[in-house]
């Protein structure tokens, strides 16, 4: 078994000048082990590396590199090497490169392009920003319902080679329109005199190329599938959607949701990436927002001015009571912004979600409750006889009241806001868990301060 070369080893082989060694070396990797050694490199060592690699594995390696590193190679190395992996490379990766790089960088790019491969990628680039168009690649197994099983394979032998994968055979009319889509397995297993049209169960699954990528997630997720083909109106099969790409989507649209749910503006580029006016543009809003929402938990105190004067005692629980409400809705948030990504219910289900979040709330205020009140009892009765002064049983069922009172309140805020957000037309995302505990906490002062007049009423009130 030959052991793959270590890092340091290849760092070696760049500094003492033995590129014809290292050039067989490298021809032993696999792409993945090639893109970890990139990562690790310098810049310097990361070119050196790249331009010994034989075509086919630099083309393959490229399409697996972050942007960054990909930009990096382009404007570093020859033009006659780019062109070349370019070309090589499949329409749907060489397309989300060309998507970020600057509109006359491209201009140039397309135009080194050979003929097909140029024609293919204006096309897909002549689709919505965020369609499934832009995904897809021509580069597929298409053939008849008419042929036999040992036709299918001599083609595959013939062809298969520029397709993206194998693992799902499209089977078209003579106007292109897809009839059905047959997985590999089946064709392998089948006898090679049976014909395509014996093995076919016309029941297939596809996307639209005008289709939102967000749908495709849900449609690969519904079907378990590697591959979808993607058609138009009339039915003709334009390309196909691998999971890889739709896996990238996944994880794009994943990202901006946690980002936004901490309370900023999605970032455009990796953390380390983006310059820091920018990412402090992107956050500035919400803190902003944040901070004038703030200022209302301020008036709110001010009204109950009066109450904290005559029971200071009060101030000493507002930490603890506004907190926990926020931390319930930011619970709350997180769980239904999550089960709406997973397509786990639908608008139509809100009763259902509220009568869940009534029950877990008053649960889970019940229980803050009784660990409040029993904190208070604690203090009073062993740990500092006399600090609470003579009205403390009542000052305990105060705040366990009220922090049934809030934590329901905050469940039911954080899950209610992003479900009316999105019946809006917009990003639930935006209700994120920074903004319902700002939301919670003024109501929640108004809550306690409320539960204190009736409980405190004619004592220390």
């Amino acid at each position: 078994m030959i052991q793959t070369p270590t890092s340091e080893t290849i760092t070696s082989l760049i500094q003492e000048g033995e590129f014809f060694k290292l050039k067989e070396v490298l021809k032993h990797f696999e792409p993945a082990e090639v893109v970890a050694l990139l990562e690790e490199e310098e810049e310097r060592e990361q070119l050196i590396i790249f331009r010994l690699l034989p075509l086919r594995l630099a083309t393959e390696v490229f399409e697996y590199l972050s942007l960054d590193i990909q930009k990096h190679f382009l404007a570093n190395l020859s033009q006659e090497k780019m062109t070349d992996i370019l070309n090589e490379m499949s329409p749907d990766d060489r397309t989300a490169l060309l998507e970020f790089l600057p509109d006359e960088l491209v201009r140039e790019l397309i135009q080194t392009l050979s003929e097909p491969e140029r024609k293919v990628t204006l096309e897909l680039l002549g689709y919505p920003e965020y369609s499934v168009g832009r995904l897809m690649t021509p580069d597929y197994i298409a053939i008849r319902e008419s042929w036999t099983v040992q036709q299918v394979l001599d083609y595959i032998r013939r062809h298969g080679g520029q397709s993206e994968t194998l693992s799902v055979l499209y089977v078209t009319d003579h106007r292109g329109v897809l009839i059905d889509d047959i997985r590999i397995r089946e064709v392998l297993l089948a006898d090679p005199q049976k014909s395509v049209s014996e093995i076919m169960d016309r029941r297939f699954v596809s996307l639209k190329a005008m289709q939102d990528q967000e749908e495709a997630i849900e449609v690969f997720r519904r079907n378990d599938r590697v591959a979808l083909p993607v058609v138009n109106n009339e039915g003709v099969l334009f390309g196909i959607v691998t999971i890889d790409d739709i896996l990238d989507i996944r994880e794009e649209e994943d990202t901006e949701d946690i980002q936004k749910l901490g309370g900023s503006e999605a970032l455009d580029e990796p953390y380390l990436d983006t310059p820091v006016l920018d990412m402090v543009k992107k956050r500035a809003g919400w803190l902003v927002i944040l901070l004038i929402g703030e200022m209302l938990t301020t008036s709110a105190m001010h009204h109950f001015e009066d109450d904290l004067q005559r029971a200071a005692v009060l101030g000493l629980f507002i930490p603890l009571i506004i907190s926990a409400g926020g931390n319930a809705g930011s619970q709350a948030t997180s769980l239904i912004i999550r089960a709406m990504s997973l397509g786990e219910f639908t608008l139509s289900d809100w009763w259902l979600v509220m009568r869940r979040e009534l029950v877990s709330g008053a649960l889970l205020g019940a229980i803050l409750g009784v660990v409040g009140s029993l904190r208070i009892v604690l203090w009073a009765k062993v740990i500092d006889p006399g600090y609470f002064g003579p009205f403390w049983p009542l000052i305990a069922v105060t705040v366990g009241i009220s922090l049934l009172g809030i934590v329901l309140w905050g469940a039911l805020s954080g899950a209610m806001l992003p479900m009316l957000l999105k019946r809006l037309g917009l990003d639930p995302a935006t209700a994120s868990a920074p903004f319902v505990a700002t939301l919670v906490d003024v109501t929640g002062l108004i809550i306690y301060f409320s539960v204190a007049t009736l409980v405190l009423r004619g004592t220390l009130l």
